[in-house]
């Protein structure tokens, strides 16, 4: 007598949906540390600009992510970003940024004579 072949058995169901859930959490975390990536971006060209320094290669990195409470009570991400500068173009320079919740509480980098403010 030959055995029977079993099917092949598909993941509980409870599995499949907690996957599900993590796979929308990572793609929402990713999604969210992107668009802040393009906002400090933004603000660190901007301040480049209004300084009148170059902004070296066209990007930011981030550098650390870490809780924080907002002004709500709230748990948020708190998200830092370094940028490289130039001011005559044979010397670099590192500046910073913190973004909470896309909003910028901290920055150090190139200053202008006149103060402008980064929005």
């Amino acid at each position: 007598m030959r055995p029977t072949p079993r099917a092949a058995t598909l993941p509980d169901m409870p599995t499949l949906v907690l996957l599900m859930i993590l796979g929308a959490a990572a793609f929402g975390f990713w999604s969210a540390g992107r668009a802040a990536a393009e906002r400090a971006e933004a603000l660190g060209r901007d301040a480049c600009r209004a300084a009148g320094v170059q902004w070296l290669d066209q990007s930011v990195h981030e550098i650390r992510v870490r809780l924080c409470r907002r002004d709500n009570g709230w748990l948020g991400l708190e998200r830092t970003f370094r940028f490289d500068y130039s001011h005559r173009g044979d010397d670099r320079q590192s500046g910073r940024l913190v973004l909470r919740d896309g909003r910028l509480v901290s920055f150090t980098g190139p200053v202008s004579a006149h103060v402008a403010q980064l929005r």
